[in-house]
C-alpha cells in the first residue's frame, strides 16, 4: 500500500512542478508586455482578426460570437466607468470632482486598461478554441443576433455617455493639456537688442 501512495506522489510532483514552471514563464512574458500597450493591443487585434476569419470560413459559431460580443460589451462598461459610481453615494468622499471649485482628482477606472486588455485577449482565445468543437455550433439566424447586439450596444453606450455628461468626467487620457499663454502683440518693439 505504501509503495502505491509513493508512486502516486511521485507522479503528481512533476506535474505540479511543470504547472508551476509554466505559470512562471507565462507571468514573465506578461510582465514584459505590460509597458507596451500598443503592441499588446496590436496582438489582440490580430487575434480578433484570426477569430473573425475562422468564424467566416466555418460559417458557424454565431452563438459563441454573440456571447463574446456581450462579454466585451460588459468589459467596455467597466473600462468606461469610474471606480466609485457617484450615483450610488456609498462613499463619504466622491472620487470625481462635482463642482468647478473641487480639487482635481484623476479618473480611476473600475476596470484598468491592462485587465481590460487581458480579459479581451483571453476571451478571444477561449472563443477561438470553442470554434473547434461542433457542439458549440448552434444553428441560429445570425442577423437577429447581430441586430440585437447592436441595439444593446447603442442603448448601453447612450446610458454610459449620459452618465459621463451628468457627472462631468472623461474616461480617456488625451495627454497633457497645452495652454497658449499670452501672446505679445507688440511684435519686435519690446525686444532688447543688447
Amino acid at each position: 500500500m505504501e509503495s502505491f501512495g509513493g508512486e502516486d506522489a511521485s507522479v503528481v510532483a512533476p506535474l505540479n512542478q511543470w504547472r508551476h514552471d509554466a505559470s512562471r514563464i507565462f507571468q514573465y512574458y506578461l510582465d514584459r508586455v505590460t509597458p507596451l500597450p500598443y503592441y499588446r493591443w496590436l496582438g489582440t487585434i490580430i487575434l480578433a482578426a484570426i477569430y473573425v476569419l475562422r468564424v467566416y470560413y466555418v460559417q458557424g459559431f454565431y452563438v459563441v460570437s454573440y456571447g463574446l460580443g456581450i462579454y466585451i460589451l460588459n468589459l467596455l462598461i467597466g473600462f468606461l466607468s469610474p471606480l466609485v459610481d457617484p450615483e450610488m453615494g456609498n462613499s463619504e468622499e466622491a472620487l470625481l470632482p462635482m463642482k468647478g471649485s473641487d480639487e482635481f482628482k484623476p479618473f480611476i477606472r473600475r476596470l484598468p486598461e491592462f485587465k481590460f486588455w487581458y480579459a479581451i485577449t483571453k476571451a478571444f482565445c477561449i472563443a477561438f478554441v470553442l470554434t473547434f468543437f461542433s457542439m458549440f455550433d448552434v444553428p441560429v439566424f445570425w442577423p437577429i443576433l447581430l441586430c440585437y447586439w447592436m441595439v444593446l450596444f447603442v442603448l448601453t453606450m447612450r446610458r454610459q455617455i449620459s452618465h459621463m455628461i451628468k457627472y462631468k468626467y472623461v474616461p480617456f487620457n488625451i495627454g497633457k493639456q497645452k495652454y497658449g499663454g499670452k501672446k505679445s502683440s507688440s511684435g519686435g518693439r519690446g525686444s532688447r537688442g543688447d
